[in-house]
């Protein structure tokens, strides 16, 4: 019997490969806790909209979503082989995470630290972020960000995200020169 191209929708990832794929989430190093992201997961969680296996390097967070697997740290090696695996990565927003995630070359999502709700000691993750986003780097501002990204994963590399930026300054210097 010959297998239809309908057919191969049957076909999972564990069927293919052995491993079961799922999503990482990461928030660094940083001494202030991420709480924020760690409670928008566990309310995508409880509603359904994280139904996969959730991985989460929680740093100094002291909230945990439930039913998620758990490192408060990530070697290099361990964070990059999770990385490969995962469908999707949801990390803060910081310089060496996107040179790390961009190494998986996977989907991955932003999430920026606000120094109001005592994430960071200053704004410059959500300065980054907002520059990130304007040549279309995927940031979540609010859960349903990362439910909108989760349905339709998108992936920029950084070649493309460093040419992207480099158009928007070219573009604003020259609205400045007139």
């Amino acid at each position: 019997m010959a297998i239809e191209p309908t057919d191969l929708n049957l076909f999972t990832p564990i069927s293919i490969i052995g491993f079961r794929r799922m999503i990482l989430a990461t928030v660094g190093t940083e001494p202030y806790p991420f709480n924020r992201l760690m409670t928008w997961i566990g309310a995508l969680i409880e509603r359904g909209f994280l139904d996969e296996e959730m991985v989460v390097q929680y740093g100094s967070c002291t909230h945990l979503p439930p039913g998620v697997k758990c490192y408060q740290h990530l070697k290099t090696d361990l964070f990059d082989r999770l990385s490969a695996q995962a469908r999707i990565t949801i990390s803060h927003c910081d310089e060496k995470a996107i040179a790390q995630l961009d190494r998986s070359g996977n989907p991955y999502i932003l999430v920026p630290r606000a120094q109001c709700y005592k994430e960071h000691i200053d704004d410059r993750q959500i300065e980054l972020a907002l520059s990130l986003a304007q040549v279309g780097v995927p940031i979540a501002w609010s859960p349903g960000d990362l439910v909108r990204f989760l349905a339709s994963p998108q992936r920029l590399s950084l070649p493309t995200i460093k040419a992207a930026a480099n158009d928007t300054l070219s573009q604003r210097l020259n609205n400045l020169a007139g």
